[in-house]
């Protein structure tokens, strides 16, 4: 079982504190977002949000520590071509000392592309594109050349040195949650980081995370097990990992059910649907330890990431690893 943050919206030497303090805690992995916009449901966005380059802040936390694992929740395929994306993750590989988790995705917040005039091509595109990326970028780490010819990317004899530390590359985690980007999961990756659909929207919508259930969560995950199969793949080695975007630990179990009832009007659920939404973890840390041990059995979840956007400090990460992780 492996617990992680992912730490946004804070500036480089908070990063190597709180970076530090994980460690120091038991955590197991600190990943970033990649993003120039930290856009919110249905496109909202603070202009002035911390935004800064994630290869970067992941450098500075590997720097930062000694064990913990390091990298992205997910870096952005369309933002950089897949030969400076393979050797960026494994300069970071190498720096960190064989502890990168490398993190892929399409790219989804449209308003990122419409601001900078980068293209954004239709959700089939995109994914057609990371699927190419992703076979370049594990050819040039594991063989001595690579040469490939698709629809997106040409490769003639292309080398990369070093390798990476870790063989016969590092992990890959695929953030997601449409049907053709767990195909790719299925695929390539060794961790599927399950979000509500934001690839074809190109947005977070309310409809989508409402649509995140129990029930819509177990189904993918199955769906992604059942694909791995079809690749010849031992579909228990992709590991399912639940990305909690709002964490509140109650004082109280009335706490809980007055939070959730606050919570279940914004997505159209009731209390006990916001309970046990995978987007969400609310409840006393006693509350909580039940839910994430019926999700590790219901569901089979085997890493959970907790985001800091929504707020985020030493004292938090030390109460939720103190409290309720480590009675998971």
């Amino acid at each position: 079982m492996e617990f992680g943050i992912q730490l946004v919206n804070m500036e480089p030497a908070r990063v190597r504190a709180l970076a530090q303090a994980a460690e120091g805690l038991g955590y197991d992995l600190v990943v970033f977002p990649d993003h120039i916009v930290m856009e919110g449901p249905e496109r909202q966005y603070d202009p002035h949000t911390l935004a800064y380059d994630s290869m970067i802040l992941a450098a500075t936390a590997a720097d930062a520590t000694k064990k913990i694992r390091v990298g992205h929740l997910v870096l952005c395929n369309l933002f950089r071509h897949p030969a400076i994306t393979a050797q960026s993750l494994v300069t970071l590989d190498h720096l960190s000392g064989g502890r990168l988790l490398a993190g892929l995705g399409t790219g989804w917040t449209e308003t990122e592309f419409q601001m900078t005039g980068i293209p954004f091509p239709p959700i089939a595109e995109r994914l057609r594109m990371l699927d190419e990326a992703m076979t370049c970028i594990r050819s040039l780490w594991t063989n001595e050349r690579t040469t490939f010819t698709g629809e997106f990317y040409k490769f003639k004899d292309a080398i990369l040195w070093p390798k990476p530390i870790q063989k016969p590359h590092p992990p890959i985690i695929v953030g997601g949650g449409g049907k053709g980007l767990l195909r790719i999961a299925a695929k390539h990756a060794d961790y599927i980081n399950i979000i509500p659909d934001a690839g074809k929207p190109g947005k977070i919508s309310v409809d989508n995370l409402r649509k995140m259930t129990d029930e819509s969560f177990r189904s993918r995950i199955a769906f992604v097990r059942e694909e791995a199969k079809r690749h010849g793949r031992n579909p228990d080695s992709i590991c399912a990992s639940n990305f909690i975007f709002t964490l509140v630990l109650t004082d109280s179990p009335a706490a809980t059910r007055a939070t959730a009832a606050g919570m279940a009007p914004m997505f159209n659920l009731s209390a006990e649907g916001i309970l046990q939404s995978p987007m969400v973890l609310i409840g006393t840390p006693e509350e909580c330890v039940v839910e994430l041990k019926r999700r590790v059995s219901n569901w089979g979840v085997g890493q959970f990431i907790f985001s800091t956007m929504m707020g985020g400090d030493e004292t938090q990460i030390r109460r939720l690893k103190e409290e309720v992780i480590a009675h998971v």
